[in-house]
């Protein structure tokens, strides 16, 4: 491998980049090495040092170069579109999946060619999640999803409802072996994606779909009757309620209730399960419950994605690249390794599962999963509807929340 490089001052300027990586194909010289073809990937800090140790795979098979470039998280994407507008930028970029109709408006990314065998090498719905007005635009390498971690020793038993769950918690707050019923972020500005399962049980919906299954902008539904009635539920759950949902539970504090044996719930994802080892808390997984009368409760899907750039500087070799993803699944293993994400392909699942059964269960916890929006529209919407879902549990009017959340989001459409 070598040294760190730092890319042109012109390329520094419209990434905001932090440092650049590369690794060879084995065995290369300096003077091979500059020869050989170069694949530039962006992805932010927390991503990059997995990719390193790909990197450094794919280079020994492919005998081309990968370099990767260090961008912060928080101007990825805007430089990624900016350095496409003035013609640079890398070929392949690393992000969520959300990103996607954004990129594909901008006219940023390149459509994905995969057949219908390498369509079947993914998980379900990981596809989707990159798919936009019936076109693929990525190739997903890693899902994650929210899922009900629960204490064994306070609840030997998954609840199958969420009043199941309420009623257990409750007992055990009265019978003084637990503070909290459920660990389940809120904040004072809400958590839209933490809230999602149970508004979505409860009725509620954020968009209507198309008659292509796409979420549709023209029906939004934060403030619909269905989605009041949702969160009029949910505020029984609330500071006015229950008190099972609260503001004074941050992401932080969530964790802290569960791994100090405070609450017996706790809905997270899979970034969460390193402190509950830590804490040595027995823990079991399970899909986030429905109401008993309700719908399915459905986590929003967050699919990890290799983005193609329409402007790459060498096409064939970005779409080998993708091609060989798929056709060996050791590389999303090799990811995996370096960054313990549920992989988006079945084989790569199947095979890092048998280590860690973990990745397995919440992959089925996500089974009634809803892939994050990826329309640009989605922007909009997580903010003021995250503000109105606190507000609600705080003991605000849920229809006038929601109306005024609606009205936010669509005046920023009109933008």
């Amino acid at each position: 491998m070598r040294p760190l490089t730092r890319p042109s001052a012109r390329l520094a300027c419209a990434a905001g980049l932090a440092l650049a990586l590369t690794a060879c194909g084995a065995g290369t010289d300096a003077d091979t090495a500059e020869a050989d073809p170069t694949l530039t990937i962006w992805a932010d800090d927390e991503r990059a040092l997995a990719l390193m140790t790909f990197a450094e795979a794919y280079s020994r098979t492919s005998n081309a170069r990968v370099e990767v470039i260090v961008v912060e998280h928080e101007e990825l994407r805007a430089s990624f579109v900016s350095a496409h507008a003035g013609g640079l930028g890398p070929d392949i970029m690393v992000g969520p999946h959300d990103w996607t109709g954004e990129l594909v408006e901008s006219g940023a990314v390149a459509p994905v060619d995969l057949d219908a065998r390498a369509a079947e090498a993914f998980t379900p719905g990981s596809l989707d999640a990159v798919t936009y007005d019936g076109t693929v635009y990525g190739v997903p390498y890693a899902t994650e999803n929210l899922a009900l971690v629960r204490n064994t020793d306070l609840a030997p038993e998954a609840p199958e409802t969420m009043e199941e769950l309420v009623e257990t918690g409750s007992d055990l707050v009265e019978a003084d072996r637990a503070s909290r019923v459920l660990g389940l972020q809120v904040g004072e500005e809400g958590d839209a994606y933490h809230v999602h399962p149970l508004f979505t049980s409860a009725g509620g919906y954020l968009f209507g779909e198309d008659g292509a299954g796409d979420p549709d902008p023209t029906d939004l539904g934060v403030a619909a009757p269905e989605s009041v009635a949702a969160f009029e539920r949910l505020a029984r759950l609330g500071e006015a309620g229950s008190g099972v949902l609260r503001r004074d539970t941050t992401a932080d504090v969530a964790t802290e209730l569960f791994t100090g044996g405070e609450a017996p719930y706790f809905v997270t994802g899979p970034w969460s399960l390193s402190p509950i080892k830590e804490a040595g808390v027995p823990y079991g997984i399970s899909p986030v419950p429905p109401f008993a009368d309700g719908a399915p409760a459905r986590p929003l899907i967050g699919v990890q994605t290799f983005f193609i750039a329409a402007g790459a500087s060498d096409p064939d070799l970005a779409g080998t690249f993708a091609a060989d993803f798929v056709a060996d699944p050791e590389f999303s293993v090799i990811l995996y390794e370096a960054d313990p994400r549920v992989p988006a392909l079945v084989d790569a699942l199947e095979t890092v599962s048998e280590q860690d059964p973990d990745l397995q269960a919440f992959q089925n916890a996500g089974e009634n999963g809803l892939p994050m929006p990826a329309i640009p529209e989605m922007d909009a919407v997580w903010g003021p509807f995250g503000q109105a879902s606190a507000n609600i549990i705080a003991g605000a009017d849920p229809a006038e929340e929601l109306a005024e959340a609606e009205e936010l989001i669509t005046a920023d459409f009109a933008e």
